[in-house]
């Protein structure tokens, strides 16, 4: 099974095979407030992490989800003035869950409970600057691939 790398400090994630050889690499946005796991610091929690669901497949590259549901393409909820979150996910998500407890699994600090995810984004032009509230931004391109190289329990780690 592969594994996912992602490096806090180059903006980076790199995907490995069974045999740690590099697979492909690429640019993500982490947390403009940095690394840490508490509940509502919008920071990129670090450590070991899990691939727990994945939710998209199918779905248009510019597809939005609220609340991991599918609400339209980008530019029609644009275009009909529906109001959109800060933070716009887009094309796919990859939810994490924590696997240390006391690092990123358990009250307060809980991953999976704080909605960490790998997911597309409406803003693409900020990617390799830490400017995401938490979670691992990537281009939809990107995410779309990458969605289609890991399976469910594929292991991540965070790393600064």
């Amino acid at each position: 099974m592969a594994t996912i790398k992602v490096n806090v400090s180059d903006q980076l994630l790199r995907l490995y095979d069974a045999n740690e050889q590099l697979i492909t690499e690429y640019p993500v946005s982490t947390s403009m407030y940095g690394v840490g796991n508490r509940e509502g610091s919008f920071k990129t929690p670090l450590g070991y992490h899990q691939v727990c669901e994945k939710i998209g497949a199918g779905m248009p590259q510019d597809e939005v989800f609220i609340g991991r549901q599918a609400q339209g393409c980008l530019a029609d909820l644009q275009a009909r003035n529906i109001p959109l979150p800060d933070d716009v996910i887009t094309a796919r998500i990859i939810r994490l869950a924590g696997k240390q407890a006391g690092i990123n699994m358990g009250d307060g600090i809980d991953s999976f409970a704080r909605y960490i995810y790998i997911h597309g984004t409406a803003d693409e032009e900020n990617i390799s600057k830490p400017v995401s509230h938490g979670c691992i931004r990537m281009r939809n391109q990107d995410i779309i691939q990458l969605y289609e190289k890991v399976e469910l329990n594929t292991d991540v780690w965070i790393e600064d």
